[in-house]
């Protein structure tokens, strides 16, 4: 599979001079974009570097302040989503714009239903053989009738991509498309791109990963700050090179690791048993320890995470904390204990979006800042928001900023700022970098450390295994809802990790 094969010098899209301003914030400053037909053209920057608010303008969603749009060569307006779709422009959000309820053919065709008998009733025959040949092109073996809240993540995406091409897409707009796929998935996506690429349609890829990059784009456009720094084609330069363009400044280390002093166990699992999904687990983390847990999608690593904070209970087996038997039933008795969670999906698990920055990190204090249980004291709290907000870096106009408003980076150093607060003994972290930007994450991974150094235990889940490699002092692998193997972050490579989280290798349960 070449994905860097010859393509035509024509340019399908060109953006020229994209201004866009919101309120306090000049969001584009003259930002340019020329993608050509057939290609795979990554877009790449910071959270906050403008990447989505130029596709939404593409997209028809944002009018632009200043600037112009050619699709072949030709000067349009897009006023609208639907100009967009007329004009062959499609775009697939993180967040799918699909009907559960309904059937993949349906999805596709969606408000373009084939009809029978005076339009009275749906022909289903034709819609499914459509349906089919669209899933066909893009080499897709999915049941045109099943309904899409059965599919997987993975296939989900495949709908939104055979729906573009049904609305003859001649430019597809992909926004973080693998940030909920497992490998295989990836791999699955990425030759469909290919296919796509061969009937001459371009792809714009935003991806925070660079290794994506490298591994499907023809060439690289680079935002930072509103403002375009450069496009290059993709052998002429490397992934340092796009690091120091999208932040402004070298990053010398992604993973700066800290020497800690590593004292007595402070979280203990024993035993721990949930049928269907953990299988006797044994575990501790000790004070200044970052213990990373890793292993593929399903392996129960998330499943551990919410037994050990109350959110789900076991149906055998024990935690200790410091020592001493603690039985935690719910969130709250947790906190009480001294855990913190930072869960996977930071909008759906851990934000108020509707909510300012200061409601959200003070939420986990909140009775320690109440008098008599009431009355909030605001200056209290205000103090407790501002110093956390300087201490992470907080890039907010102010704490009463909503939450939403914020990128991605920022609102993972909310929630983070929140468990803070409240001065955790142990922190559980479950994909604390993912969906932000590599600036983001240094600055994630440094505070780690720091945590780490003020003799904070971290359990770390991560399916970035530089990540688990980078950062964690001690590494543990599941597989299936068990242990499977245990390393020394000086014996840990990712070979080995690999082997045990596909059960290649174990040394037995609780390990």
């Amino acid at each position: 599979m070449d994905v860097h094969s010859p393509i035509k010098n024509e340019y399908v899209l060109e953006m020229r001079d994209i201004c866009k301003a919101f309120p306090g914030v000049q969001a584009l400053d003259k930002v340019s974009l020329r993608v050509r037909r057939g290609e795979v053209h990554a877009l790449v920057g910071e959270n906050g570097a403008g990447k989505s608010t130029l596709m939404k303008i593409l997209a028809g969603a944002h009018p632009c302040d200043a600037g112009e749009i050619l699709i072949d060569g030709k000067p349009v307006e897009i006023s609208d989503p639907i100009t967009a779709q007329r004009l062959g422009i499609s775009m697939i959000y993180q967040e799918f714009n699909l009907v559960p309820s309904l059937s993949v053919a349906e999805n596709i065709f969606l408000g373009r239903l084939p009809a029978a008998w005076g339009w009275a009733h749906l022909n289903r025959n034709a819609l499914f053989a459509s349906a089919r040949e669209l899933l066909d092109r893009l080499h897709l073996s999915v049941d045109p009738g099943e309904k899409v809240k059965y599919l997987s993540v993975a296939k989900k995406q495949m709908v939104e991509i055979a729906k573009a091409l049904s609305l003859q897409a001649k430019i597809i707009v992909m926004d973080e498309p693998t940030s909920a796929l497992t490998l295989a998935e990836t791999e699955t996506l990425f030759e469909m791109i290919c296919h796509l690429k061969d009937q001459g349609v371009a792809v714009i890829f935003i991806t925070h990963r660079l290794e994506e990059v490298f591994a499907i784009a023809d060439r690289v456009t680079v935002l930072r700050d509103g403002h375009y720094i450069a496009t290059r084609d993709i052998c002429e330069i490397d992934q340092p090179t796009i690091v120091s363009m999208m932040v402004g400044r070298e990053l010398t280390t992604l993973f700066p690791k800290v020497e800690t002093k590593i004292g007595d166990t402070v979280l203990e699992v024993r035993n721990v048993n949930k049928e269907g999904a953990l299988r006797n687990i044994n575990l501790k983390v000790r004070k200044g320890e970052i213990v990373g847990l890793a292993g593929l999608v399903g392996a129960g690593r998330t499943d551990l995470a919410k037994v050990i904070f109350g959110i789900d209970s076991a149906d055998s087996g024990e935690i200790l904390i410091d020592g001493l038997p603690r039985p935690i039933r719910s969130p709250w008795q947790a906190i009480e204990c001294g855990l913190g969670l930072v869960p996977e999906d930071r909008k759906e698990q851990a934000l108020f979006l509707a909510r300012p920055v200061r409601d959200n990190i003070s939420m986990a204090v909140i009775r320690l800042l109440s008098w008599l249980g009431f009355a909030i004291r605001h200056r209290q709290e205000d103090d407790l928001v501002a110093r956390y907000i300087r201490q992470l870096n907080i890039r907010t106009p102010s704490a009463m900023q909503l939450v939403r408003n914020l990128s991605g980076g920022n609102q993972q150093k909310t929630v983070i700022a929140r468990w803070l607060a409240a001065t955790p003994k142990v922190l559980i972290m479950d994909e604390p970098t993912r969906g932000i930007d590599v600036g983001a994450k240094a600055e994630i991974h440094a505070l780690m450390g720091k945590l780490a150094q003020e003799g904070v235990g971290i359990l770390m889940i991560s399916s970035e295994l530089p990540e688990i490699l980078g950062v964690s002092d001690r590494i543990v692998v599941m597989h299936e809802g068990r242990i499977t193997r245990e390393f020394d972050r000086s014996e840990a490579t990712q070979e080995l990790i690999m082997q045990a989280a596909t059960g290649r290798e174990e040394c037995g349960e609780g390990q």
